[in-house]
């Protein structure tokens, strides 16, 4: 399946994507967690010698959370894991699945999903990462969704946390007036009941552009000569602003549009648009795009940045806190992130309890 460039209407260049319409799998409960750790645009202005309102105005942040030295993502990711089985009502012991998505995992063996899986008191369960970096909460429920077709009694940890602290380079302004750590958390599971049910997702990528958008450490490209080795630029993000601005406005808007399209919705059907916390430029740029004002659109990276995969999960769960998700909304979901990858899904609240 193609995007269709005119339907779109935005002139972006039409490449390959996964559709899947749903409508088994379901969020029964949210959890997020937020390091205590603040970084305020003060002290981010006085390092890079700029103000704080510069930042503000240039990314829509006010302060980013930091996860403090000696902890992991896995600890984050237990602390918004344990949030989610609360707010389900599902026993720990009865989750089957355990999927948890990062670009910056505890290591590369064993995999974070293991880990964090010993830390709830688990065993036995399916377990795996992925990383399709901010994209990577959609991408987790295109997974979710495939196995509860495959096994409907299933119930699914979707993890996604995230230390991006860990990747910016002291040195780098462009990437840490943006990027925070935390974790998000859903329980997945099927059947009937109150819950946000998964009506229908879109995913895409374009690898040619891989390296617009890259962070090599402890990967094969950036293997270590010996023990001793220091750690190089590789290993940070490396980021070309300005076009990873462009695709991720021209990619987002065109998925929503596209998905809008084949479910015969318009933008006035749509109650609530949760896009990726990326930028708050790039949140403004897909508003108008696609139709969708502000006072529709879930803004929270104003006080935790962009947690890249995870912002999506605490922003659904802020927003369902603050009571603004109600029974009988239709919600529009949106991600981008390095790959590049990206995404559109689409939520219907059911029930008399929203999770």
């Amino acid at each position: 399946m193609n995007y269709d460039r005119n339907r779109a209407g935005i002139g972006c260049q039409a490449v390959g994507q996964a559709g899947l319409r749903l409508g088994t799998c379901r969020i029964l409960g949210l959890g997020g967690h937020l390091p205590e750790q603040v970084l305020t645009n003060t002290e981010l202005a006085q390092r890079f010698g700029v103000t704080p309102e510069w930042i503000a105005s240039r990314t829509g942040i006010r302060e980013r959370r930091i996860l403090p030295a000696g902890q992991n993502a896995s600890d984050m990711g237990v602390l918004a894991a344990r949030a989610a089985l609360a707010d389900s009502g599902v026993a720990a012991g009865a989750i089957s699945h355990l999927l948890v998505a990062s670009c910056t995992p505890d290591g590369l063996v064993p995999n974070t999903a293991c880990t964090l899986e010993h830390k709830l008191g688990l065993f036995g369960l399916v377990a795996m990462d992925f990383n399709v970096a901010c994209s990577g909460f959609l991408y987790g429920l295109y997974l979710g969704a495939g196995i509860l077709r495959l096994e409907p009694e299933a119930r699914i940890l979707l993890v996604a946390t995230e230390a991006m602290s860990r990747l910016c380079a002291p040195g780098e302004r462009n990437v840490n007036v943006i990027f925070g750590d935390g974790a998000g958390a859903a329980v997945l599971g099927a059947g009937t009941g109150a819950g946000l049910v998964l009506g229908d997702i879109l995913l895409g990528s374009d690898g040619r552009q891989g390296d617009l958008l890259t962070a090599d450490g402890g990967g094969s490209r950036a293997a270590y000569a010996s023990p001793d080795s220091r750690v190089g630029e590789a290993y940070f993000l490396r980021m070309r602003g300005g076009e990873v601005f462009r695709q991720a406005v021209c990619r987002m808007s065109q998925a929503c549009l596209t998905l809008l399209a084949r479910n015969g919705l318009s933008v006035d059907d749509i109650d609530l648009f949760v896009p990726h916390q990326a930028n708050g430029r790039i949140i403004e740029a897909i508003g108008e795009r696609i139709g969708l004002g502000p006072d529709r659109t879930v803004v929270t990276l104003g006080h935790c940045g962009n947690t890249s995969a995870a912002s999506i999960p605490l922003a659904l769960a802020e927003t369902r806190q603050a009571g603004l998700i109600r029974p009988g909304q239709r919600i529009l979901l949106a991600a981008f992130g390095a790959g590049f990858t990206w995404g559109a899904a689409l939520l219907r609240v059911e029930g008399t309890r929203a999770p």
